[in-house]
């Protein structure tokens, strides 16, 4: 039986409580790690780290970058807002080494939430750091720790529309910031009503694709079916090379 695709998920790193402890922790939801294992992935965790990131990646089938603390304003050039996280730096650091490796080998990436903004400033975009400001109301995010639930329009022809459909009417969402300029080669693919954009995807690579929204808290599971999916792909496609090699060596 052929294995399941190896899908890395990063993690949060910020103190956490278990048992008598309260320490610094890398952590994440279990709804990442269920949503994997539901759509046949092999979930695997990516704790913030300054390793090379091709070691990482060359046992990875596909990534996922999750949500969590807000992104330095520093790396887009940027002050930052009053609403704004403190900045976490390392995890900034790793993780953009590790998107830029990702989307150079074109390695399937889903990209949620904060990975949905770090995309757009790996690309060179920038941010808008509290939407509040710019739509007039808190809909994205009404009360922390609670998602809120609003509509979506997805772009026709585009590879979300291809997995969601044409609207989507209710996403779950827990973030006050939002893409101002969008990055290089990346496309807007769907919007709130208010105009927010709600996802992100390159056109040039095979599964890049970046949601502001929560799937991993929702029932419908198909952007983890159609990562898992295009990392079945992509393993095939590897290990044919691979063979290839050493039948003309």
């Amino acid at each position: 039986m052929a294995r399941k695709p190896i899908i890395g998920i990063t993690t949060y790193a910020q103190t956490a409580r278990w048992g008598a402890w309260d320490l610094p922790a890398a952590l994440i939801p279990l709804d990442y790690v269920t949503a994997v294992e539901r759509a046949g992935g092999r979930p695997v965790l990516i704790p913030p780290a300054d390793d090379d990131v091709d070691d990482v990646l060359d046992v990875l089938d596909g990534v996922i970058f999750s949500g969590g603390a807000d992104i330095g304003p520093d790396t887009y050039g940027a002050e930052p807002h009053p609403e704004t996280d403190e900045p976490q730096t390392r995890r900034d650091r790793a993780e953009m080494a590790l998107l830029e490796a990702a989307l150079e080998r074109d390695i399937p990436t889903l990209a949620i939430c904060r990975g949905f903004q770090l995309l757009n400033v790996v690309r060179g975009g920038d941010l808008v750091q509290h939407l509040p400001d710019a739509v007039g109301d808190a809909k994205h995010r009404e009360v922390r720790g609670v998602f809120s639930e609003h509509p979506v329009e997805v772009k026709e022809g585009t590879q979300l529309a291809t997995v969601l459909g044409a609207r989507q009417p209710a996403v779950k969402s827990s973030h006050h910031q939002g893409v101002g300029r969008v990055g290089a080669g990346l496309i807007e693919t769907a919007w709130a009503e208010d105009g927010t954009p709600e996802a992100l995807e390159d056109p040039s690579r095979r599964f890049a694709l970046g949601v502001l929204w929560h799937p991993e808290a929702a029932e419908d599971q198909r952007l983890f079916e159609a990562l898992v999916d295009e990392a079945r792909e992509y393993v095939a496609e590897r290990d044919g090379r691979d063979r290839a090699g050493v039948d003309s060596g």
